[in-house]
Formats: structure tokens, C-alpha cells, sequence
């Protein structure tokens, strides 16, 4: 669906991006993340056709972005960051108002106009100014400027910023819902909303694509060790003693104690799952576990190691 090869971006001696390349399939939702200054908007604007790389090839539905820019163009829907809207027309004006722009045909305005406002369900709002409407419903507007001709391809930058937590879940519910009909490609700088709505992630720092893999694969190709976080009472001071008899357990660390209750941080090897013979060891020796849990390498702690660096503006 897309394709970008070996792309480049330079403005004057800074390259922005660098020779970078990455394939988007039909029906994916793919988040694209990266540090401010990274070359996250230089590339989503390149891929729209809004800036020229200086380098490389764009393939949008097997049409070259250079070569053909108008039907490549045809095939996407941008929906740009901070919800540029004209306040003083209606939501049905603002929609008409796109179809305009898109060429969508006068014979089939008014069902894409209908179309439109219930795919981005904001029909309850169609008569009232954009600049009475909240943040949510504005953020629904601009997506369903987007969504006007029916594009294949739908590129949404940070579609939740600025949203309190109903409205995210309501943006990310109506983004799963278009991937039936749309390839999605999606940057944000919620981590849990990109690892919660995307089957695959692109990572870029410096200009360079430097992970791709859908989230749980870039969680567990960065996780640093097994982890374990045990609380426990015990008040003989034997819990030491019994984590050195498990062999899989190669280090010991006390976190902190809290009243009666002692914190331990316990690195094992990769592959084991040291919980069921911990349990039975400390129940022989009337150690009480309060709680125990596996670490798990979040997506956050991913991005976080892949882009330890931090650039300027992009």
C-alpha cells in the first residue's frame, strides 16, 4: 500500500531523514513514533506529497508520489495536528467545504457529506458552529475532513492530543473501527494509546528508522533480563536463604522495607519462571509472599531505550 525507499531529506547540510525505508500493507494501523526533531512530521509530510524528498522513492497504492502526484495524492487523507478548522462555518459547511477541495462529484456530494458525518459520528452536530463544538467533537471534524473521497490511505498526526480520557477512548475506538476500510498510519505521543490501537510500530531517532515490529515484539526484543518484584513478611530473615537454594535466581535485591513488609527485585535467568517454586519454598519456611508479579518491558521503556539521544526541531 505504501512503500518508501531509501528516502532523504535534507535542508542545506542538515539531513533530517536518512536513506530510510519501510513498507505500510493494506489494513494495517501503524504508529510511527519518534522524539521531537526525530524526522517523524518530515516524513509523514513527504509521504502526503506536501514536501519533496530529496532522495528516494514514495510509493502510495503503486503510484509514484513524484512521477504521478495527483493520483497518488487521490489515494490519501491527511488529518494534521492542532485541528485547523474555519470556526465560523457549520460541521456540514466544513464538510461540503472538503468535498469541494477533493472534486468529490456534485452528483454525489450530498451522500459523501452523509457518508462522512456518520463515519466520524458527528451527525448530532452537523448544524452547529465548529468554534461551539468541544475539543472531541473538533477532533472528530477533522477526521472526518479526512475521511471525505474515501481515501485508502488515512495519515493522522497526534489524533488524540489534547483530549481528556473519554474522549481518547472515543477517537481510538473510531480509528479501530476504519481500519475495515482504510490503511492507517498514525503518530502520537501516548505510548499506550499507539501500543492499545497499532499492530505495527516504526521508530524513528536522528533520521533514522531505528525498530519496526508490531508492539509486543518491539517490548520483548528490548527487555533488558527477567525481573520478578516479590513482597514478602518474614520475619526470621530466611527469604535470602531460600532464594539462594532456586538456582535460576541470580541476584537478590532488597528495594525498601515498609513496616513489616520487605520489597525484593529478583533478576533470573531469561527463560525460567521462578514464581512456583518460590511460592513452595517460602511456605516452607513460613514466609508470607503479599505479592509477586513479573516485570514486563512496556513500550514506553522500548521507545525510551531506542531513543536515548535527543535531537532539535523537526
Amino acid at each position: 500500500m505504501i512503500e518508501v525507499k531509501n528516502v532523504s531529506k535534507k535542508y542545506g547540510n542538515f539531513e533530517a531523514v536518512k536513506n530510510i525505508s519501510f513498507e505500510v500493507g493494506e489494513g494495517e494501523i501503524v504508529g510511527f513514533l519518534g522524539p521531537n526533531g526525530a524526522g517523524k512530521s518530515t516524513t509523514m509530510n513527504m509521504i502526503t506529497g506536501f514536501i519533496e524528498p530529496s532522495g528516494g522513492q514514495i510509493i502510495v497504492d503503486g503510484f509514484d508520489i513524484d512521477k504521478k502526484p495527483k493520483k497518488a495524492k487521490k489515494q490519501i487523507g491527511y488529518m494534521p495536528e492542532n485541528v485547523p478548522l474555519y470556526n465560523d462555518l457549520t460541521v456540514k459547511e466544513f464538510i461540503a467545504y472538503m468535498a469541494d477541495l477533493k472534486l468529490v462529484k456534485r452528483a454525489d456530494k450530498k451522500a459523501e457529506i452523509e457518508r462522512v458525518l456518520n463515519a466520524a459520528n458527528i451527525k448530532d452536530v452537523e448544524n452547529k458552529l465548529i468554534k461551539n463544538i468541544s475539543r472531541g467533537y473538533k477532533q472528530r471534524v477533522s477526521l472526518a475532513g479526512a475521511l471525505v473521497g474515501n481515501p485508502k490511505i488515512l495519515i493522522l498526526d497526534e489524533p488524540t492530543v489534547g483530549l481528556d480520557p473519554k474522549q481518547v477512548t472515543e477517537i481510538r475506538d473510531l480509528i479501530r473501527s476504519l481500519k475495515e476500510n482504510h490503511t492507517v498510519i498514525l503518530s502520537s505521543h501516548i505510548l499506550s494509546e499507539v501500543s492499545q490501537m497499532c499492530n505495527k510500530i516504526i521508530i524513528i531517532n536522528e533520521g533514522e528508522i531505528v525498530k519496526i515490529g508490531t508492539p509486543e515484539e518491539i517490548e520483548n526484543q528490548t527487555s533488558e533480563g527477567n525481573h520478578v518484584s516479590v513482597v514478602i513478611e518474614d520475619e526470621n530473615d530466611k527469604f535470602e536463604s531460600v532464594v539462594s537454594r532456586i538456582s535460576s535466581i541470580k541476584e537478590c535485591k532488597l528495594d525498601k522495607k515498609v513496616n513489616n513488609s520487605k520489597y525484593y527485585e529478583l533478576e533470573c535467568d531469561s527463560n525460567s519462571d521462578i514464581r512456583k517454586d518460590l511460592f513452595k519454598e517460602c511456605a516452607n519456611e513460613d514466609i508470607i509472599i503479599i505479592e509477586m508479579k513479573k516485570k514486563e518491558n512496556s513500550l514506553e521503556d522500548a521507545f525510551l531505550k531506542l531513543t536515548k539521544k535527543e535531537g532539535g526541531e523537526n
